[in-house]
């Protein structure tokens, strides 16, 4: 078709940005990439792949909406955990890229409701926008619904889809799986994880897109990086951690010392020389809202440089 006869094609972006997160710990603490995800990158990928579904040129598939969904601490709580200054700075980064931003508060329990809210902002704009094709970038089957919705207006779904599993710092494998139920309903499914990993597209400019360059990361924020941070230097850290005694429920206390790029050292309560944690050992807060000087309860491990703390909970007087 002529380029001068095109249509522009319509593309409506929905982030669940607690499994945006997740997938972009995954890329920076775990694989060999070692960066994150850039939403720059991904709006990249799904503009390339619809033209090329659609059989038109690039300049024609335009994201034309973007909306970010996640739970997020209260303004007080922020300050006190020190993370507002990293919340603005991610705020930046989707506010470049046309990202509306959509907050919950975030309670005890973590975040509630955000999956609905998702699904009624998206069936929403969806109607009064008339997408030609959402991108939905999460992977639970809760979304179900809204993706058969969306079939029965005629619009196409794009699903950025991840499968990962690893080994946890306390010998535990991880897995995340995208609902298979999911993958099946959708018009344009893509596994990232074969796509990212495929030796024969790996070096391919729009898939090393995807990702920040470490390098760059390191010395600035990136306008297009997903919560930036240095990468940790894998190498140096230990192998994964277990019990010291599997049948012992003894809780210690303590207070963290000092924080790396995905690791950090408590000082126990109790004396004897700071343990070593690694971020996945953190059970009720994610690792980059802790600070120095926080209060955190753990159970004794080991691993291959000898003890550490496993199970790491952070002592809060936070109300929900």
């Amino acid at each position: 078709m002529p380029v001068a006869n095109q249509k522009l094609t319509k593309i409506g972006v929905f982030y669940d940005g607690n499994f945006l997160l997740h997938v972009s710990n995954y890329y920076q603490y775990v694989h060999a990439r070692h960066s994150r995800l850039s939403i720059a990158g991904m709006h990249e990928f799904m503009k390339q792949k619809v033209a090329a579904a659609d059989g038109i040129d690039v300049r024609y598939a335009q994201i034309v909406d973007a909306h970010y969904f996640r739970g997020r601490l209260r303004a007080q709580d922020a300050a006190e955990r020190d993370v507002l200054l990293k919340e603005r700075l991610f705020d930046d980064v989707l506010m470049r890229q046309g990202v509306t931003t959509h907050y919950l508060p975030l309670g005890a329990n973590g975040e509630k409701g955000i999956d609905v809210w998702l699904a009624l902002e998206a069936y929403e704009l969806a109607i009064f926008k008339r997408y030609d094709v959402v991108a939905l970038v999460a992977c639970d089957g809760d979304y179900l619904p809204l993706v058969r919705k969306l079939n029965t207006l005629g619009i196409r779904v794009l699903l950025m889809a991840w499968d990962f599993k690893f080994t946890d710092q306390h010998g535990n494998e991880r897995e995340t799986r995208t609902a298979q139920s999911l993958i099946e309903e959708v018009t344009l499914p893509f596994l990232m994880h074969q796509v990212i990993d495929d030796r024969f597209t790996r070096n391919d400019p729009l898939i090393n897109g995807l990702f920040v360059p470490p390098a760059e990361a390191r010395v600035r924020v990136q306008s297009d990086d997903v919560q930036p941070t240095a990468a940790p230097t894998v190498a140096a850290l230990p192998s994964p951690a277990v019990p010291v005694d599997p049948d012992s429920d003894e809780v210690l206390e303590g207070k963290i010392q000092n924080l790396k790029e995905g690791f950090g050292f408590i000082t126990p309560f109790n004396g004897g020389t700071n343990l070593f944690f690694f971020h996945n050992s953190v059970v009720n807060a994610e690792f980059a809202t802790l600070k120095i000087g926080d209060h955190v309860e753990y159970r004794l491990g080991t691993n291959d440089k000898g003890a550490c703390a496993i199970d790491v909970k952070l002592i809060t007087d936070f109300e929900e």
